[in-house]
């Protein structure tokens, strides 16, 4: 979502500038690629980049279609073969052993369904959402672009989109994006169905010095936090000015304010043992995927005692969501390395991965 934002924020500094842009959107991915289908850049006609279609091996490249596309006002399909390391057609030895489709689309600000406009409404909202593009490999036939956006529980009822139908839920289902094909105006397209998540939200209950590498982090993932503390002294905008917000709040106060979903993740990090084990006790019920709770293993084996005799008995699958002690064991000792070993495993949650190193990983790095 970060990248949407960024892509956002960038064209309208653009359009009030009076500059065009273009956005390339990488829209199918055979083999390998540093970067998946869904991955976007702007491209402005000064030659400013915002997002990433690569790891910087095509962009360059790319800047020189997006301006083309730029100048002729028309979608543009293009295509690298990064297994071919002498690829005569584009003279670039990419070497990630796949082929990547990437789609151009000039940005005209007087249509109310551009790609930017649609993007847009992806940050007015937190929740999931699917956004459709429709391309050919065929560069012959029309690009007809990025031109749908749902939400989870939309209904779809118009033509294109009835046919999508299934393709839109599964995405929503499983939360990965997919390529498909369908019949449009008489020609067989392929389909980019985007799976969206909404952003991480990631409340730390805690306003101690060690948070502040932490959500320094998570702002440069494009994360928002909550800062909360019980201390009016540690919980303020100025201590943490890249927090999304900052409260005083008691433990009561803050378990009302926090709405559970997949992707919201709580940090218990007060330093006030008492706090925490408040914190804790109301959480249980929330169904939150990630609760971490910094300490030694004795203090969360004492939080336990503590709850049992408070006749709280922790269910299998809500202890299979705390994380106690916090983050990967990476070795971290200063309150940075702590920051990254959590944001480290709090990633790993999100998407199922168990953390370990990609040397002894088997199969593709993508899934």
């Amino acid at each position: 979502m970060k990248e949407v934002n960024d892509i956002v924020r960038s064209f309208h500094t653009a359009q009030q500038q009076g500059i065009k842009t273009a956005l390339a959107t990488v829209v199918k991915v055979e083999g390998s690629s540093y970067r998946q289908a869904g991955a976007r850049m702007l491209v402005t006609e000064t030659g400013q980049l915002t997002g990433a279609i690569s790891g910087g091996c095509l962009e360059g490249d790319a800047l020189r279609r997006a301006l083309l596309a730029i100048e002729q006002q028309q979608n543009k399909l293009v295509t690298y073969d990064t297994s071919n390391e002498d690829d005569i057609e584009f003279g670039v030895q990419l070497g990630c052993n796949g082929i990547v489709h990437i789609l151009f689309e000039p940005i005209k600000s007087a249509e109310a369904d551009n790609p930017i406009v649609l993007l847009e409404q992806l940050l007015k909202q937190r929740e999931k959402a699917v956004v459709v593009t429709i391309f050919s490999l065929n560069r012959m036939q029309e690009q007809v672009g990025t031109r749908m956006l749902f939400r989870e529980h939309n209904e779809l009822i118009q033509d294109p989109a009835v046919a999508l139908k299934q393709d839109v839920a599964a995405a929503f289902e499983n939360g990965r994006s997919a390529v498909t094909q369908f019949l449009f105006n008489g020609q067989t397209v392929e389909v980019l169905i985007d799976f969206i998540p909404p952003p991480v939200k990631l409340i730390i209950a805690g306003a101690g010095n060690d948070v502040q590498p932490l959500v320094e982090m998570a702002s440069l993932l494009g994360w928002d936090t909550v800062v909360a503390d019980g201390r009016k002294t540690h919980a303020t905008s100025k201590r943490f000015p890249k927090a999304t917000e900052v409260l005083v709040a008691k433990p009561g106060a803050l378990a009302e304010a926090i709405v559970a979903d997949r992707y919201t993740m709580v940090l218990l990090m007060t330093h006030n043992y008492n706090y925490d084990l408040e914190l804790l006790k109301l959480l249980l019920d929330k169904d939150l995927p990630y609760i971490g709770i910094l300490g030694p293993k004795k203090k969360f084996e004492r939080m336990l005692g503590d709850l049992s005799k408070m006749n709280v008995i922790i269910t299998e699958a809500q202890m299979n969501n705390i994380y106690a002690p916090i983050g990967h064991d990476i070795g971290a000792e200063t309150a940075e390395e702590i920051a990254v070993s959590i944001i480290a495993e709090i990633k790993a949650v999100l998407t199922g991965r168990k953390g370990a190193s990609l040397k002894f990983k088997e199969g593709k790095i993508h899934v």
